[in-house]
């Protein structure tokens, strides 16, 4: 089977508080799957379930290292889900308020790509 990319969209995620790349990396992921409806999955691919999808995130954030993958992927509703962390976005230099958590002044700040590929016969 071939694959061909259906879609890609891409979105940006902010963590003003609390320094979690992990946020900053999941509102960037549902920042750009936030306006998306894929009716070409079914009229156009001819998939009978949107599980059957495979869809690749990448994700450039502050401290990939120290990013829970299962929480970024869990914004995703469906397809066969990968994840690829690399070092990126942004460091913003915010005002620590600890009421709020923050262990730091940083606002990190996350760019996302998800691609939507499916698999055909040719």
């Amino acid at each position: 089977m071939a694959r061909k990319r259906l879609i890609i969209e891409m979105g940006m995620g902010v963590d003003q508080h609390g320094q979690e790349p992990t946020i900053a990396a999941a509102r960037a992921v549902r920042n750009a799957i936030a306006h998306n409806a894929l009716p070409g999955v079914w009229e156009v691919a001819g998939l009978s379930h949107p599980d059957e999808m495979i869809v690749e995130v990448q994700v450039a954030v502050p401290y990939p290292e120290s990013v829970r993958e299962t929480e970024v992927l869990a914004v995703l509703p469906f397809g066969r889900k990968s994840l690829k962390l690399e070092s990126g976005g942004m460091v913003v230099q915010g005002r620590a308020i600890a009421e709020l958590g923050d262990k730091n002044d940083e606002m990190l700040i996350a760019v996302a790509a998800v691609t939507v590929w499916v698999e055909t016969d040719s």
